[in-house]
C-alpha cells in the first residue's frame, strides 16, 4: 500500500510541475507563431557552400564536421550546418534579413537564449548540469564567446583561443595579472589551468568550484593540510583564502602579505608575540639605541628574518603532537 502511494504522489507532483511549467512559459504552438523561422525548410550543405565556402572550409577539421557527416544520430545531424543554424530557406532567399537565421555572435543579434539552446540540445547534462543559473548564464555569456564550432583553434575543446586558460584570462585580467605575480599557481608554466579549480559551465558552490568549499577544493592536492589534528589553527580550519591568494601574490607561499605582517593582523595584542613584533623588534634587538646601524638593518631578530613566526611555529596548519598547542612541533 505504501508503494502504490508513493508512485501515486509521484505522479500528483509530476503533474502540478507540468501545470506550473506551463503557466509560467509559453506553449510550443504559441513559439511557432513568433518564431520568423518556423516556416523554413533544410536545403543542406551543398547549398549553403555556395556562398558560405570560406567557413565551409574550415569547419571540416571539427569535430563536429565529421559526426554530423560520418555519424549522424539523428536527422537533425545530417542537416549539417543547419543542424545548429536552423533550417536555411528563408535565409536564402532574403539573406539581409538576420532573423531568419540562428547566428553565433553578438553582432547578429540572435537572442543568446535562443543560441545556447540549440548547443545545449546535445550538450547537456554531464559538466553542463549547473549550467541554468550559473554565473556565467545570468551574465548572459554565450557558449560562442568561448568556443568557436566551425574552426579548430585548439587541441580540443573547440575553444576561441589556444587552450582554457587563454580563453579565461580574455575575461579575467585581473586574474591574469595575479598569475604573473612573483608567487602564483603554476598556470602560466601550462602545469595546470583554471578548469583544474573551476566548472566554467557551472558548479553547486560560489565561484564555480569545483568542490564543496574552497579547502575541499585545496586538499585535493594539498592532502596534508587536511587534518584532523589534534591541535587546530581556527583561520586554517575556516577557509584557505583567510592567508592565502589562490591566483597569485608578491608574498612567499600565495600569502596576502608578508610573515611577521599577516600573523600580526590576528596576534597583536598584549600577551601575545605580535606586540613584540610590532615594538622593539622591527630595526634590531634594541629599539632605544636608533644608531645608524639600527637605521641600516642592525641584527635582525629571529622573528624578522626567514620563515618569520614560523621559524618557530613551524606547523601552523595544525598539529598532532602532543605538545603542539602552540604548533611548534
Amino acid at each position: 500500500m505504501g508503494i502504490i502511494q508513493s508512485v501515486s504522489f509521484l505522479r500528483l507532483s509530476a503533474i502540478i510541475a507540468a501545470a506550473l511549467l506551463s503557466c509560467l512559459m509559453p506553449g510550443r504552438e504559441a513559439l511557432a507563431d513568433n518564431d520568423p523561422m518556423a516556416n523554413a525548410r533544410i536545403i543542406g550543405e551543398k547549398r549553403c557552400g555556395e556562398c558560405h565556402d570560406t567557413e565551409l572550409s574550415l569547419f571540416g577539421h571539427t569535430q563536429h564536421a565529421r559526426v554530423f557527416r560520418e555519424n549522424p544520430r539523428n536527422e537533425t545531424e545530417k542537416a549539417v550546418c543547419e543542424a545548429c543554424h536552423g533550417p536555411g530557406s528563408l535565409h536564402a532567399a532574403d539573406t539581409k534579413d538576420k532573423t531568419k537565421i540562428i547566428g553565433f555572435d553578438k553582432e547578429w543579434g540572435t537572442p543568446i537564449e535562443k543560441q545556447n539552446g540549440q548547443c545545449l540540445t546535445c550538450h547537456s547534462g554531464g559538466q553542463r548540469l549547473h549550467w541554468p543559473g550559473s554565473i556565467h548564464a545570468t551574465q548572459k555569456l554565450a557558449c560562442s564567446d568561448c568556443h568557436n564550432p566551425m574552426a579548430r583553434f585548439s587541441a580540443n575543446g573547440l575553444l576561441k583561443k589556444a587552450g582554457i586558460t587563454e580563453t579565461c584570462q580574455s575575461c579575467h585580467q585581473q586574474q591574469r595579472a595575479e598569475f604573473r605575480k612573483k608567487s602564483h599557481m603554476p598556470v602560466p608554466e601550462g602545469k595546470m589551468t583554471c578548469e583544474d579549480c573551476h566548472n566554467p559551465h557551472g558548479s553547486s558552490s560560489k565561484r564555480l568550484l569545483k568542490a564543496d568549499s574552497v579547502n575541499e577544493l585545496c586538499y585535493s592536492c594539498h592532502a596534508e593540510k587536511r587534518g584532523p589534528f589534534i591541535w587546530e589553527h581556527a583561520p586554517v580550519r575556516e577557509n584557505c583564502l583567510n592567508c592565502h591568494s589562490p591566483h597569485g601574490s608578491n608574498a612567499d607561499k600565495l600569502l596576502i602579505q608578508p610573515r611577521p605582517f599577516l600573523c600580526a593582523g590576528c596576534h597583536s595584542t598584549t600577551g601575545t608575540m605580535g606586540h613584540a613584533v610590532w615594538g622593539n623588534n622591527t630595526l634590531g634587538n634594541n629599539a632605544s639605541a636608533v644608531t645608524a646601524t639600527n637605521v641600516l638593518g642592525g641584527t635582525p631578530n629571529k622573528r624578522m628574518t626567514g620563515r618569520s613566526c614560523q621559524n618557530c611555529h613551524s606547523t601552523i596548519h595544525g598539529s598532532n603532537s602532543p605538545s603542539g598547542a602552540r604548533f611548534q612541533r
